[in-house]
């Protein structure tokens, strides 16, 4: 019994010794685990001997640092690479496209084996152990986000763009100035801003393209008023001048804030041009006419008037002319406004008057082609405005008569005493006829105030004078014309000269209202009455006459002095000389709801008689069925 148990013994032992083995071993591996360590008999394996294991005939690759992208396939290596070593492949960024491969290489970086420290990793082939308490912190890293690089003596940080961005070089420079610009002017604006946009690229600064969305907020800010719609003027405005928005409207353009100044720069401006310069004209007369020899004026004072005409002509054409550049729809409002268009003449009588009144120590004789180049616009535009007064329509001259139309008539005496100074003859007349006629006409109207014709205010009786203005152009223009001062010459200057009398003694037309624009509409008739008395004198030679003559320059001349001193001071002193124009900035959009309204209207109408109608049929049926 005892020699069995002995055997019994001798046998368990081997197995106890394997078993515990055995529980040693899975504890080592367990506590591997747990503590992220690859056992030694893992870590220390070769595959390279074993058949049908993934295995090639090249070499072991080099364990140098690698610093370029990995393919997108990568060749199976000769044995397992540890987690240290791993080299991943490009990835699908988020920001491609689904289905594109990156062409980027991922970001190369090295990070710290420790979290304490910035330590170099230990390179392939150092300490055993070393490495094993490196893998632990490599595997916990991200592997899709970075790979690791061996570096043997310093860290190094490399940063690269990321995958799919879009490339700096394409972003246009935004100023805060451009982000905080106003769209709201932009419906008034040559090609909806476009050509302000181009402008500003190419100097330098780029400008953002505006958005569908934005263009229609300007456009609804701003819509345009149909050029052949002129009533759309005489609903959504009021006054002689149609310059005052009616309590009904509502503006393009914010009315709390001061406009561009383009947008209040107004054709009338002209008006100006036309006083100073009509003043170098009358002193060129004063000193070369005989009745005014006795003054001895000298003929430098035309020469500085003509030369500061030149340059206010030139000042206000430059200003103007940015004003269709960039401005042109509020150009294009003004020329189809049925008052302001009369003094698109303005720029051409201008002109004419610094051809009459050049000095002669500047030219004595003016070229004959440019009486034809100032004329030419001055007839285009008297084509189509005449031709609307006499077909009728929304734009009759019964409907649009006003003071300022005169001034599309003066442009033919003024043209017509210019041709005639310079030796033409059918041109002139052609242009006197004309002007004769349509002014018999406008006068007759303007004079009989059709009640559908506002009174004009205060503010505007100044343009009155323009009655004085044709009648004594014209005497002087037929005078040149037969070369004398006859009884047709005669009868256009008493006109002139009673007209002149019954406004200057109306003392009311004088006082009462605000300096404005509208006060040169003193000084033009009133140079051209003085010019005209001065010719007069000539022939009818007595005190009387001088003392007319003199008067009236003497009065003109202050005039003009004072009405340009004001100028300067409201200009450059008050900045209140060109306040906003509403008579450009109305809108198309009051007109809608009233449109929708009526037709709401009828269609009430139209269910309120149906519902009566079913009442009527109800109470019918109802008075019926008790009877049945």
């Amino acid at each position: 019994m005892v020699t069995w148990m002995m055997h019994a013994c001798a046998l368990t032992l081997p197995l106890l010794g394997s078993h515990t083995g055995y529980r040693s071993g899975a504890m080592e591996a367990n506590t591997s685990s747990k503590t992220g360590e690859v056992p030694s008999l893992l870590a220390n394996v070769e595959v390279s001997h074993l058949d049908g294991f993934d295995t090639t005939s090249t070499p072991l690759p080099s364990p140098k640092p690698v610093l370029h992208p990995a393919p997108a396939r990568m060749r199976p290596p000769d044995r397992v690479a540890p987690r240290s070593e791993a080299v991943l492949p490009a990835f699908d960024s988020p920001f491609n496209p689904p289905g594109m491969r990156s062409g980027h290489p991922v970001s190369s970086i090295s990070l710290p084996s420790s979290p304490t420290g910035f330590e170099p990793l230990v390179a392939p082939g150092g300490d055993l152990h070393e490495r094993k308490q490196a893998m632990p912190n490599a595997a916990q890293e991200p592997a899709q986000h970075v790979r690791f690089v061996q570096q043997p003596h310093k860290l190094m940080f490399r940063s690269q763009p990321i995958p799919g961005g879009v490339p700096t070089h394409g972003v246009r420079r935004i100023s805060s100035r451009t982000m905080n610009r106003d769209k709201r002017y932009d419906s008034f604006k040559t090609f909806s801003g476009k050509l302000e946009r181009q402008i500003t690229h190419l100097a330098g600064g780029g400008v953002p393209a505006s958005t569908p969305e934005e263009e229609e907020l300007a456009q609804g800010q701003g819509e345009a008023v149909s050029s052949e719609n002129v009533d759309r003027f005489f609903a959504a405005l009021e006054g002689p001048e149609l310059d005052k928005l009616k309590s009904s409207e509502e503006l393009a353009l914010p009315a709390d804030k001061k406009w561009p100044f383009l947008l209040r720069f107004p054709i009338s401006a002209f008006g100006m041009c036309l006083g100073v310069s009509s003043q170098a004209i009358l002193y060129k007369t004063i000193a070369t006419a005989a009745p005014t020899e006795f003054l001895h004026v000298s003929p430098k004072v035309n020469l500085v008037l003509w030369y500061i005409s030149v340059v206010l002509m030139s000042i206000i054409t430059a200003v103007y002319a940015f004003k269709i550049i960039f401005f042109f729809e509020a150009v294009r409002r003004e020329y189809y406004h049925p008052i302001r268009v009369n003094f698109f003449f303005a720029p051409w009588i201008a002109c004419l008057f610094l051809a009459m009144g050049v000095p002669p120590s500047v030219t004595t004789q003016l070229p004959a082609w440019l009486w034809y180049a100032l004329m030419s616009p001055v007839l285009c535009l008297e084509l189509k405005i005449y031709g609307q007064w006499m077909s009728g329509g929304q734009r009759r001259l019964s409907k649009v008569a006003n003071p300022s139309n005169h001034l599309s008539v003066v442009g033919n005496f003024v043209g017509a005493l210019m041709g005639a100074s310079m030796g033409l003859k059918e041109g002139p007349i052609f242009f006197f006829g004309v002007g004769m006629a349509h002014y018999t006409v406008l006068f007759v109207t303007l004079y009989q105030r059709l009640p559908t014709n506002a009174t004009l205010p205060k503010d505007l009786h100044p343009v009155f004078f323009l009655f004085v203005a044709a009648p004594s152009v014209a005497s002087m223009a037929w005078a040149k014309i037969v070369d004398e001062f006859g009884v047709g010459a005669k009868l256009a200057y008493f006109i002139a000269m009673f007209l002149y009398a019954s406004l200057a003694v109306r003392i009311n037309f004088f006082r009462g209202f605000r300096f404005s624009l509208s006060w040169w509409a003193y000084t033009f008739p009133m140079t051209g009455a003085s010019i005209a008395s001065i010719r007069y004198a000539t022939v009818v030679d007595n005190a009387f006459t001088k003392a007319l003559c003199l008067g009236l320059s003497l009065l003109a001349t202050l005039t003009v002095t004072g009405l340009f001193a004001t100028t300067m001071v409201h200009a450059l002193v008050f900045h209140n000389l060109f306040p906003n124009d509403i008579a450009i900035a109305i809108t198309d959009r009051k007109m809608k709801p009233i449109m929708e309204l009526q037709e709401s209207g009828k269609d009430d109408d139209s269910l309120s008689g149906s519902s009566c109608s079913k009442d009527i049929e109800a109470g019918a049926t109802a008075a019926v069925a008790p009877q049945a």
